[in-house]
């Protein structure tokens, strides 16, 4: 094989069309541009969405919506991927080592779509009340962070009440 030897395949290049070579080929004098105006002459053009002066349509729209930031930092996982986890424990990190998830993500919701083939662990991250029932009947268990939170919270709201208020001070 020689660099001068060498050619695209058949049928898949055109010849480029040659205007401006007379009248009798359909393309001569104009060019196929018409007389006069912006499109006629030379760079003259305009972007898209001009409508010649008049607001265009994408200014006449009303704006609605917005872009939510939590959206780029959580993810969702189906507890069909919970199989390619190494070990019995899934928490963030083990998601990103097995390449679950990215590693830009912060908040994980584990959903009910496929089974649990083995006994795992669940700690620090949301799930939905499906997978959590799945989870539990392959023998795993979901240890839920707001829950021993909100526990701690009243244990020391009912310490609180239990102290007289004349040792408070």
């Amino acid at each position: 094989m020689q660099l001068n030897k060498l050619s695209p395949a058949p049928g898949s290049t055109r010849t480029k069309k040659r205007v401006g070579r007379g009248v009798a080929s359909g393309w001569g004098k104009t060019c196929g541009t018409g007389h006069k105006g912006q499109k006629s002459r030379s760079g003259g053009t305009v972007k898209p969405g001009f409508e010649g002066g008049q607001m265009p349509l994408q200014m006449r729209l009303p704006k609605y919506g917005f872009t939510s930031r939590i959206g780029l930092v959580k993810s969702e996982v189906r507890t069909s991927e919970l199989n390619r986890i190494e070990g019995g424990i899934v928490s963030l990190e083990t998601l990103k080592k097995s390449g679950v998830i990215t590693a830009g993500t912060k908040r994980v919701k584990i959903m009910l779509s496929g089974e649990v083939e083995k006994k795992l662990t669940v700690q620090g991250l949301l799930v939905s009340k499906g997978a959590k029932e799945s989870i539990e009947k392959a023998g795993g268990q979901v240890l839920d962070v707001s829950a021993e939170k909100s526990s701690k919270s009243k244990l020391e709201n009912q310490d609180d009440k239990a102290v007289p208020e004349e040792q408070k001070d």
